[in-house]
Parts: structure tokens; C-alpha cells; sequence
């Protein structure tokens, strides 16, 4: 009897620190998107007439003047037929204080190609690792130049694989190459998943949003900032429209 009692006891203590530590882990904030939550979509138009696109001149390299045998341009503002603004920055700015996110398991990348930053304006999340690829048969170099992470500089020849990650949200990071003036991106850093980059019709989308009330920021590269808010409830779909205009400076 004594020693089914020292077991009872044993048993009901184990369960106490099991119970114990479930409590301490549900205590802190870790969210993962929902697969049956909010949607928030739209577009992103450029209003006015768009400047023309500056010529770049690959002739000090060669190799990469061989890439483009019929010229290449600045990315800076690029739309379609209708007005769509592709390379906009769109996330969730205010709405998720208190909550926090693992970053992704899948890389984001990078990829330098015919002397060109591809994608031009990339969005990932905070310590997500970034891959940085050389498809070019030339020696590259990317120089980021946080203002709210560590920088760094790091030669790349072809076939160097290359990782980084970065720390704290930055919208947006402005990438260079040491070797090739021309080549500029731009890398957005973001404290939570909610995030897009405009595609080439200027359309984005935020999936698997929890219902709130939300500022939502879309941000380009010579354009600056702009913001609106809105309500989304469960399930729920919602569409929104950004116009950018004309900058004196663009």
C-alpha cells in the first residue's frame, strides 16, 4: 500500500510540472497565421505620366553588357498599361502590438542576373535567412546599408553561396554593388507576415489576417509613404486601392 501511495504521489507531482510548463509556453505570444482567416487585397496606381525610364550603361563590364544586347533601364518606377505600380511595399503597420512571429523556414532569395538585382524590391520577414545568388559569370558585391541593422559587404563571386539574415524590422534597406554602379534593390524587413510586393500589374494581397482593425502602408522606392486604414472581420475579404503620385525629386 505504502508503495502505491508513493507512486499516487509521484504521478500527481509529474502532472503539476507538465501542467507547470504547458502554462508557462501558452504565456507568451507566438502567432502563426490562421488558414480561415481575413484577406485584405487591392491595387497600387501611379497617377500622371510616368517618367521615362533612365538607360543604364553596362559597357565598363563586358559580360554584362553581353546580358542585354538591346540596352537595360532603371526599375525605379515600372507600371503597366492601366497604371498598375509594381514594386510597392505593402504591410501591416499597426494592429498586431503584443503579438510576435517565428520567421519562415524557406529562404528568401536574391538572385543577381545579367548585372540586374532580381527581384528589384524584395519584402521578407525578421531573421528570415536571405540567400544571396551569383548567376552571372562576373564578380559581384552586395552592400546593404541598414539604418536599423548591422551592415555588411561581401564580395560574391559566381557559384559563392552567400546567407545573411536581419534582425529588425526596416522598410526599406537600399542594396548596392560595388562592382557595378547601376545595380540598386531594395530589402523590407517586417516584424510580422503580413506583407506583399506588388506584382507587375500593381496588385498585392494579404492572406490569413486574424480580424482587427489595421493601418495598412504602402511604400515605393522615389514615391515616399502612404496609409489607410480598415476593419476586417472573420473570413473575410476586403479590397483596397493606393494611388501614388508624381514626386518633384522622381
Amino acid at each position: 500500500m505504502k508503495i502505491n501511495h508513493l507512486l499516487i504521489v509521484l504521478t500527481c507531482l509529474l502532472a503539476v510540472c507538465i501542467a507547470g510548463g504547458d502554462a508557462t509556453h501558452a504565456g507568451s505570444v507566438n502567432d502563426t497565421p490562421a488558414s480561415s482567416s481575413a484577406i485584405v487585397k487591392g491595387v497600387v496606381k501611379f497617377e500622371g505620366t510616368v517618367p521615362k525610364p533612365v538607360h543604364i550603361d553596362m559597357s565598363p563590364d563586358p559580360k554584362c553588357a553581353q546580358t542585354h544586347p538591346s540596352g537595360a533601364a532603371a526599375e525605379d518606377i515600372v507600371t503597366d498599361g492601366s497604371g498598375g505600380l509594381q514594386n510597392v511595399i505593402v504591410f501591416i503597420s499597426a494592429g498586431l502590438e503584443g503579438r510576435t512571429y517565428d520567421p519562415p523556414q524557406d529562404h528568401a532569395v536574391m538572385l543577381q542576373k545579367g548585372c540586374m538585382y532580381q527581384p528589384h524590391v524584395l519584402a521578407i520577414q525578421a531573421n528570415q535567412k536571405l540567400e544571396v545568388v551569383n548567376a552571372d559569370t562576373t564578380t559581384h558585391n552586395i552592400h546593404p546599408f541598414p539604418s536599423n541593422n548591422r551592415e555588411w559587404n561581401q564580395m560574391q563571386p559566381p557559384g559563392l553561396p552567400l546567407e545573411e539574415t536581419f534582425a529588425r524590422e526596416e522598410v526599406a534597406i537600399p542594396v548596392k554593388c560595388n562592382v557595378h554602379p547601376w545595380m540598386r534593390s531594395y530589402i523590407a524587413v517586417l516584424k510580422n507576415p503580413y506583407f506583399a510586393v506588388t506584382d507587375k500589374n500593381g496588385g498585392f494581397e494579404l492572406k490569413n489576417l486574424p480580424p482587427g482593425n489595421y493601418t495598412v502602408q504602402a511604400w515605393h522606392e522615389k514615391l515616399g509613404t502612404t496609409t489607410q486604414k480598415i476593419t476586417v472581420g472573420e473570413s473575410e475579404t476586403k479590397t483596397m486601392e493606393f494611388v501614388f503620385k508624381p514626386q518633384p525629386s522622381s
